[in-house]
C-alpha cells in the first residue's frame, strides 16, 4: 500500500541479479526463507507470483523446501545440542548456504531461458485489482487473505499426513503374513542408505542414517530431530550426526509439500495446476539441496 514492497524487491533483486542471476521477487523470497516459512516467504512477494516464469515459481518453491524457518531454529538446537556442541550455529549455517544451492538445483531442473546480455529485469510496479484506500483497509485485507490462507495450508497438512498414515497401515497389513511389517519411512530408509554413503557416513551407519533420511521426508524433519537426539551416542559417530544436522535441516517432506501445495494455490489460484504439477519437482530439489550441503560439510570434516 505504501509502496515499500517494489523498493524491497528492487533492492535485493539487484544484488542477487548479479551475482546469482535471479530476478527480484524470486530473491527476496529466498532471503525470506532463512528468517520465515516457506509460505509466509512467497507471501511477501504474492503480487508477483501470477507473472513470475514457470522457472522462477519453481526456484520460490524449491529454497521453501530446501531450508527451515528461523523461527523453529531454536526448537532444534534445543534438541540437539547436548550431542552436537554447537547445534544452533551449525543449524543456521545450514540454512543460509542452503539458499544458493536450491536456486542451482531450480535453474537446473527447470530452467528460465536466459536474457540477453547485460539485460536487467528490475521489479515490476505492483498492480492490485483492488487496491486498499487506506492503512486500515490495507490491515484488514491482509488479514482476511492471511486467515483464508491459514485455513489452507491446515487442511493440506491434515490430508497429508493421514494419507501417510493410511499408507503406512496398508503397507503394514500387506506385509504382516511375511513376518515384516514395514512402513513407507523405512523402506525410504532402504532407499537412502546410498545417499548417506554418498554425503560421507560410513557405510555401517547408513542404515541408521538412511531410516532417519527416511523419516523426515515421510514425517518432519522434527520428529527425525527427536530420533536423531535419542541415539545412543556409541550408534553413530560424532561427524556423521554433523553431516545429518545438516542433512534433515530443510523441509522437504510429504506433509511441508501439502502446506506449500495449499498455501501457494491459495495466493495464485490461477496457477493451481502449474503449482501442484511442480510439488513432487520441489520434494527432490529440496531433498538434493540439503544433501548438496551435508556432502560439503562431510568434505570438510576429517573422518
Amino acid at each position: 500500500h505504501w509502496g515499500v514492497l517494489q523498493k524491497i524487491v528492487y533492492a535485493i533483486g539487484w544484488v542477487l541479479q548479479r551475482s546469482l542471476g535471479v530476478t527480484g521477487p524470486v530473491g527476496t523470497s529466498a532471503a525470506a526463507n532463512v528468517f520465515v516459512g516457506m509460505v509466509e516467504a512467497p507471501l511477501l512477494v504474492r503480487p508477483y507470483l501470477a507473472t513470475m516464469s514457470r522457472g522462477g515459481l519453481f526456484a520460490t518453491m524449491t529454497v521453501g523446501m530446501a531450508g527451515v524457518a528461523g523461527t523453529v531454529l531454536a526448537l532444534y538446537a534445543t534438541i540437539l545440542e547436548p550431542l552436537l556442541p554447537g547445534a544452533a550455529g551449525h543449524l543456521i549455517v545450514a540454512s543460509v548456504i542452503s539458499v544458493p544451492a536450491g536456486l542451482m538445483l531450480a535453474e537446473l531442473m527447470v530452467p528460465d531461458p536466459a536474457p540477453p546480455p547485460g539485460d536487467t529485469e528490475p521489479a515490476a510496479d505492483i498492480v492490485i485489482d483492488d487496491p486498499p484506500h487506506s492503512s486500515m483497509d490495507a490491515i484488514a485485507q491482509g488479514t482476511r487473505e492471511g486467515i483464508e490462507l491459514l485455513v489452507n495450508v491446515t487442511a493440506m497438512l491434515v490430508v497429508v499426513v493421514a494419507l501417510v498414515a493410511l499408507a503406512n497401515q496398508l503397507v503394514g497389513f500387506v506385509t504382516a503374513p511375511f513376518g515384516a511389517k514395514l512402513t513407507i519411512e523405512g523402506m525410504l530408509g532402504w532407499l537412502f542408505a546410498p545417499l548417506a554413503w554418498l554425503i560421507g557416513i560410513p557405510w555401517e551407519e547408513c542404515a541408521k542414517a538412511g531410516t532417519l533420511l527416511g523419516v523426515k521426508t515421510v514425517l518432519n524433519e522434527l520428529i527425525a530431530y527427536l530420533q536423531l537426539g535419542q541415539i545412543p551416542a556409541g550408534a553413530l559417530s560424532e561427524r556423521s550426526r554433523l553431516i545429518l544436522t545438516y542433512a534433515l535441516c530443510g523441509f522437504a517432506n510429504f506433509g511441508s509439500l501439502g502446506i506449500m501445495i495449499g498455501g501457494m494455490v491459495a495466493m495464485v489460484p490461477a496457477r493451481r495446476a502449474e503449482i501442484v504439477g511442480l510439488g513432487a519437482k520441489t520434494l527432490i530439489s529440496g531433498t538434493l539441496a540439503t544433501m548438496m550441503t551435508a556432502a560439503v560439510v562431510g568434505a570438510l570434516t576429517p573422518g
